[in-house]
């Protein structure tokens, strides 16, 4: 089966920088299923994510979607690339414009990718809401009258009403309590599983790993060191710094 993405022999470097921030990265990503990207502060999985999402180029290596490499002066890849690749951001709280009603924050893929205008999204915010969790009516109401896991339902909202076939997702719960962590990682397991959706998640939280993802990749200095099923990883780690990663996790005495 050819990955939806995949990334071979990956290497990046920031602008002004001397070295590499991600450095020798193969990766792929297997239509419907789920990866959890995990490693320390500085490990460089935002990075990957930024490259998966086509917001950042390698300096290295080839970035594949659908595989074919990712061209972003290609405008009819492109399109299908953002029809295709959603993403939900960290913090619920700076990834919604405050002054935009909630309605126009989840029509706004539709908009811009030119599937719908503002009257024909209407059915599909109102659907994309109510499979969320939230009722109709908050497409009418503001980002600060809703709570913080309600706010990431919203950008949930926002990146499936589309229906995209992978959805990449950068801590989406590490901002919220750990109640309302446990609710946003059932909808997703739940959208992943009604929808078919590809996953992939950056997460310190190894706890979130185990229960929403199938395969683990492990980074350490921008490299990776272990990556395999998530069952594998974490109840057998091979490497000396998943071990450590799994040391560190707190345990009630």
């Amino acid at each position: 089966m050819t990955p939806v993405l995949e990334l071979t022999g990956v290497a990046a470097r920031y602008r002004g920088a001397r070295t590499d921030v991600v450095s020798g990265i193969s990766l792929a990503v297997r239509p419907g299923e789920s990866l959890a990207l995990v490693g320390e502060s500085g490990a460089g999985k935002t990075t990957l994510l930024r490259l998966l999402l086509g917001l950042a180029r390698p300096t290295a290596g080839e970035v594949r979607f659908d595989g074919a490499p990712l061209a972003p002066r290609d405008r009819e890849q492109m399109r299908r690339f953002r029809r295709g690749v959603q993403c939900v951001f960290q913090d619920p709280y700076s990834s919604l414009d405050p002054r935009r009603r909630v309605g126009a924050i989840v029509a706004e893929p539709l908009r811009s990718l030119g599937l719908d205008s503002r009257a024909s999204a209407a059915p599909k915010v109102a659907a994309a809401l109510e499979g969320v969790g939230l009722p109709a009516d908050a497409a009418e109401r503001y980002p600060h009258e809703f709570s913080g896991g309600q706010r990431q339902r919203i950008a949930i909202a926002r990146a499936t009403v589309c229906d995209p076939r992978v959805l990449l997702a950068d801590e989406p719960v590490s901002a919220l309590d750990v109640t309302t962590r446990v609710k946003v990682v059932e909808l997703l397991a739940e959208l992943k599983r009604e929808r078919g959706l590809t996953l992939v998640m950056v997460s310190h939280d190894l706890s979130v790993v185990a229960s929403l993802c199938e395969r683990t990749a492990v980074l350490e200095h921008g490299r990776i060191v272990e990556q395999g099923t998530t069952a594998q990883v974490l109840g057998a780690p091979g490497h000396p710094y998943t071990r450590r990663l799994l040391d560190s996790v707190p345990r009630l005495p």
